[in-house]
């Protein structure tokens, strides 16, 4: 199958690395001109959309850009998938988790699980969640990721984000690990599934645990410092979330569960 991945940054990169008959493009994905003359160009049977507006440094950016916000993570998503329908090109959307709080009483949250929208977190999360629940109305595969790291440096990995903070919080969270994701993707583009799935590695862990591990197996001298979530000062609020595997598993993809993934990223890491 020949691939063709929109949004030539971190994540869209290791898609493209990662696939022998991939090419990335640039293309503004909201400009449906250009998008229709790259498809027609490239001939793709798959499209990846890893496009999108995630903020720099961080998604406070988004809190104060929210024209250029709507139109990556909403508009965006929308032009491509009409032209991948007019050129019966099976596509594939990277969404985010990062609309939920909390662990659904213990449960996760599922992909059928409704967040409330008068509690989203951040302007960010709220084109995610709109963008997603609107696409979810058509044949096209979603994959929600996490806090999305791996075992290279990159001021988007979060294991180097959070080393790089002197106070973090300590909250339970689902993630990502970025080589697993896209094993999970891979699968799912060639089942030909579509609909939302949570791609995350199985079960939480907490700021905390990743930093005594990453002491332990990277920097034995290296300090942090927590903090109550409360006290954080942003502009935008954070998502902390538990996301259930439960449907990507019963698809017959089981990812290692995310204690073991981090201890070998880590590994890797130093």
């Amino acid at each position: 199958m020949k691939y063709l991945i929109f949004g030539n940054g971190y994540i869209g990169n290791k898609f493209k690395n990662a696939f022998s008959d991939a090419e990335i493009t640039e293309t503004d994905i909201g400009n449906i001109d250009a998008v229709r003359l790259i498809l027609e160009e490239k001939k793709p049977d798959i499209v990846i959309n890893c496009a999108g507006r995630t903020g720099r440094p961080n998604i406070d950016w988004c809190e104060d850009h929210k024209e250029e916000t709507l139109y990556s993570n909403v508009t965006g998503p929308f032009i491509l998938a009409k032209a991948c329908f007019e050129k019966s090109v099976f596509m594939a959307h990277l969404g985010s988790g990062c609309i939920y709080q909390g662990d659904n009483n213990g449960n996760g949250f599922s992909e059928e699980d409704v967040p409330d929208i008068n509690s989203m977190p951040s302007f960010y999360s709220l084109t995610k969640f709109v963008s997603e629940y609107m696409l979810d109305k058509f044949p096209i595969l979603q994959v929600r990721l996490r806090m999305p790291l791996d075992s290279e440096k990159s001021n988007r990995n979060f294991i180097t984000k959070i080393t790089n903070y002197e106070k973090v919080i300590n909250e339970p969270n689902s993630m990502t690990v970025i080589d697993d994701l896209i094993i999970a993707t891979k699968k799912l583009i060639e089942k030909k599934k579509t609909g939302i799935y949570n791609v995350t590695n199985p079960g939480s862990i907490t700021h905390k645990e990743i930093l005594d591990m990453y002491k332990e197996l990277v920097d034995p001298d290296f300090k942090y410092q927590l903090i109550d979530a409360k006290s954080l000062k942003t502009k935008a609020g954070r998502s902390n979330c538990i996301l259930s595997t439960k449907k990507l598993e019963d698809e017959g993809i089981k990812l290692p569960e995310i204690h073991e993934a981090m201890r070998e990223v880590l590994k890797h890491y130093k």
